[in-house]
């Protein structure tokens, strides 16, 4: 079966070559190495991510269990009475979701979908950029959207993407949502990337976030035979990233994996904002100070 972001299922690969499953991932493995293909969770694409984005229906329909658990986790980062800006994506969708029930929330966005869902909820304030619709996400994008941001300060900023590297930071496939992103990413004082482990170690072609202004990654466990997603969040941890994991077994409020260090940036970016709340958890992400890249190291080990 060839899926929505083109990959090929590795049951699909045994079935035409009429072979195990076992055998099939031991040679996507060996063809990875050598650079023919990129491996996906429970599959394979052809190698490089500079591909041509995926519209809404397919993307809704991915992932949809990391998603929520994802959003469940990452909601508990916003206190009440806080002034956020969220950007387009089917995990900041479901963020959206689960932020309705916030009182004195006040949330910026381009993303008609994450409006939608904030549109009913009480005590909650939506401003939306103005902006050209974009069709494939239902968001605003363009100079119109950019401009309504200039000015803006805000606490937290909440971005999806179709790709997360150590190298390069979060990254899109289309140029005019990456734009918005990054006037989305200059009105916050932290930057929070919602992530699921497939997005993990994909490069696409425009960069929105470079991974020395990411505060802190939301993302979700990664199978065990994926080692690429875990080496990649060892390599951001490294880099200074704070690491929360929706779902890890044995804490289904999320594991906190904080790096030990973590690169100064000019001006008030990772400051704390005058006035806002810093932040605090109540899903078990612990004290986002604390050195422990245990559960990253372990994740490579399975």
């Amino acid at each position: 079966m060839v899926r929505a972001n083109g990959a090929v299922s590795l049951r699909e690969l045994a079935r035409v070559v009429q072979t195990s499953e076992v055998t099939v991932r031991r040679d996507v493995r060996a063809l990875e190495a050598e650079g023919l293909l990129d491996r996906r969770h429970g599959g394979a694409v052809l190698p490089g991510g500079f591909t041509r984005e995926s519209g809404f229906p397919q993307k809704s329909h991915l992932a949809t269990a990391e998603k929520t658990a994802i959003a469940d986790l990452a909601a508990g980062l916003v206190e009440e009475g806080e002034a956020i800006v969220v950007g387009a994506g089917t995990t900041t969708q479901e963020l959206a979701r689960r932020l309705a029930r916030v009182p004195g929330l006040t949330v910026v966005t381009n993303s008609l979908l994450v409006a939608q869902a904030l549109a009913h909820a009480n005590r909650v304030e939506v401003v939306m950029t103005g902006g050209t619709l974009r069709g494939s996400n239902y968001a605003l994008v363009g100079s119109g959207a950019e401009q309504s941001l200039q000015g803006l300060r805000v606490s937290k900023a909440f971005l999806s993407g179709s790709g997360l590297t150590a190298e390069r930071g979060l990254s899109t496939s289309n140029m005019l949502s990456a734009s918005v992103d990054r006037a989305l990413v200059q009105a916050a004082a932290e930057v929070v990337v919602l992530a699921d482990h497939t997005k993990l170690g994909t490069d696409t072609m425009f960069q929105t976030v470079p991974t020395d202004l990411i505060t802190r990654l939301v993302t979700d466990e990664p199978p065990g035979h994926d080692d690429r997603a875990a080496t990649e969040l060892q390599a951001l941890a490294d880099q200074g990233v704070q690491i929360a994991v929706a779902g890890a077994t044995g804490n289904p409020g999320g594991d906190q994996v904080p790096a030990g260090r973590r690169a100064p940036l000019p001006g008030p970016r990772r400051g704390h904002v005058p006035g806002s709340s810093p932040l605090r958890s109540t899903t078990g992400l612990g004290d986002p100070t604390t050195p422990d890249r245990g559960r990253v190291a372990d994740l490579r080990r399975r």
